[in-house]
């Protein structure tokens, strides 16, 4: 006679990897945000934000499924796809309007 499996020891801390880098590229971003408001430099903020969303997407193809934690909402090449294309067109954009005279 065998002896019963224990089952599997449940986590008992919330968080994942993926938790700790989301909480990461959310400051970024706030941070990015804040120097928007802040300075009469844009530039630099949005670049920050669309950086944090590039990582982002990064990290969500690097890890894992159960390591993700709230980076994976959707498939992982979906997310990512999403990420790097939003923070690539902030980048894009970044550099391609031109400065507004007077401001």
């Amino acid at each position: 006679m065998t002896e019963p499996e224990e089952p599997p020891a449940e986590r008992r801390y919330p968080s994942t990897i993926g938790g700790a880098f989301y909480i990461g590229v959310l400051l970024a971003t706030a941070v990015g945000i804040a120097i928007v408001f802040q300075s009469h430099d844009w530039r630099l903020g949005v670049r920050l934000v669309a950086g944090a969303l590039v990582v982002a997407g990064a990290l969500r193809l690097v890890l894992p499924q159960r390591d993700a934690g709230m980076l994976a909402v959707r498939h992982r090449f979906f997310d990512t796809g999403l990420l790097v294309a939003i923070g690539g067109v902030l980048f894009y954009l970044t550099g391609s309007i031109p400065d507004q005279p007077g401001l």
